[in-house]
């Protein structure tokens, strides 16, 4: 899908269709990527620039929002194909990708061997020559564009957005929330945060979203799923719905049993705003649809709990 000022989705083709979005920036001829999918898009990826008839010697950056593997668990082989490309990658992420090794522990803890190698298939390092450490601040060019990344913990530590001054909008990752296009209604889109494991921190996310809100941003790019509008409504949506998960991870926190009753109060919560907003979807297909998030941000809030530090 292709938007203004040379930005295009591209559906990476994990877990189901309109999930998870890399973007592409083209500006005079050179092109960058924001998050890449798992190994499996890659060609799909690659499809994009033979269709915009850019060849690969184009893409000067491959920017990660953070090293999740629907993120940026392509990333190394995609690298392979992109001669020049760089990857730019928060300070606290940088290790990960040039030994991916630690992902794919964590990931097979959650998942088990058998899903990781079939959602994400072998992770390929990059090398660390290729990598640009992107601190908070750091600017980048591409063909005359600039680009500023900002460090925005709260859905992780190793978390980056990404400015663009041109189109007034943020490449968000995670810390904007999800938003699939099955809940858009006549009011707009339908938005939930996401506390997957192991880095929620709900206080650094509320000043991560205002941090961005600062910019007076017209649009934001999220990796689940592409382009909102309307960013305001969608911030205090975000607000209030941070608050409510944290509240109840609080009220089951020492309950025997306590994951399968987060799990059904967020199912509750997501449920009942989404009939707020207009949703036509019956319970059954809402829930369907929000099967991983429920039970990644069920996860994530009791790792919080958990937390000694909290």
């Amino acid at each position: 899908m292709d938007f203004d000022h040379g930005i295009s989705a591209i559906d990476t083709g994990f877990f189901r269709p309109q999930f998870d979005a890399s973007h592409l920036i083209v500006e005079n001829g050179r092109a960058a990527f924001v998050d890449t999918g798992t190994n499996y898009s890659v060609p799909r990826l690659l499809a994009e620039l033979e269709a915009k008839r850019l060849p690969v010697e184009a893409v000067d950056y491959v920017i990660l929002t953070h090293v999740h593997l629907d993120h940026a668990g392509g990333a190394g082989l995609l690298m392979q194909q992109l001669p020049n490309a760089r990857a730019v990658i928060h300070p606290r992420g940088v290790r990960h990708m040039v030994d991916p090794s630690a992902l794919i522990a964590g990931a097979t803890a959650v998942y088990g061997a058998d899903e990781v190698q079939a959602s994400y298939g072998a992770l390929v390092p990059i090398p660390a020559e290729r990598i640009i450490t992107a601190n908070d601040g750091h600017r980048l060019d591409l063909a005359g564009r600039e680009f500023l990344c900002i460090d925005t913990p709260g859905h992780a530590r190793h978390h980056i957005c990404i400015w663009d001054a041109r189109s007034r909008a943020f490449f968000t990752g995670d810390t904007f929330g999800l938003s699939y296009r099955e809940f858009d209604t006549d009011k707009g889109a339908f938005i939930l945060p996401t506390s997957t494991p192991v880095q929620f921190e709900p206080d650094a996310l509320h000043a991560s979203i205002d941090r961005m809100l600062a910019f007076e941003p017209r649009q934001m790019f999220l990796t689940h799923y592409s382009r909102v509008t309307d960013v305001e409504r969608l911030a205090r949506d975000l607000h209030e719905q941070i608050d409510a998960m944290v509240a109840i991870a609080r009220t089951h926190g020492g309950d025997a049993g306590r994951h399968v009753r987060i799990m059904e109060d967020l199912a509750q919560l997501y449920t009942l705003r989404a009939r707020a907003h207009g949703c036509m979807l019956d319970d059954a297909r809402i829930r369907e649809v929000l099967v991983m998030d429920i039970e990644l941000n069920a996860q994530g809030l009791e790792v919080w709990l958990d937390r000694p530090a909290r």
